[in-house]
């Protein structure tokens, strides 16, 4: 499960995993990102936070991850990944070979500076 929060006002998305992943939550994602996406164009930002990565509940999940990154990645200017967990730097070093936004990894207790960092304008 995966709980979102869009700030329509700075143009960037939060997520937060809670459990495992579900194929369920990717298509409320786009659902809930497309219109908006549409609308402005991209993203400013995506702020992930998450202590730990809690895995997917199945393969079609897995399936409907990568689908979600492979279909939005080029609209989203960069993603701060906000955890403790090893995951976020492997994750910073080996998705920066595949998504177009620029990536970065905050300690989970940055959650400020990942905002801030994810607001500033080049």
């Amino acid at each position: 499960m995966i709980e979102h929060t869009l700030d329509r006002a700075h143009s960037v998305l939060y997520l937060r995993p809670i459990s495992a992943l579900e194929q369920a939550d990717f298509e409320q994602l786009a659902k809930s990102v497309d219109p908006y996406i549409e609308e402005t164009g991209g993203l400013a930002g995506l702020i992930i936070e998450a202590p730990k990565f809690p895995g997917w509940e199945s393969f079609g999940a897995m399936a409907a991850h990568f689908r979600f990154v492979r279909d939005h990645h080029r609209r989203i200017r960069k993603i701060a990944l906000v955890t403790d967990s090893a995951l976020g730097n492997v994750a910073e070093r080996l998705a920066s070979h595949f998504v177009a936004a620029e990536i970065r990894h905050f300690a989970s207790g940055e959650l400020d500076a990942a905002r801030q960092w994810v607001t500033s304008t080049p």
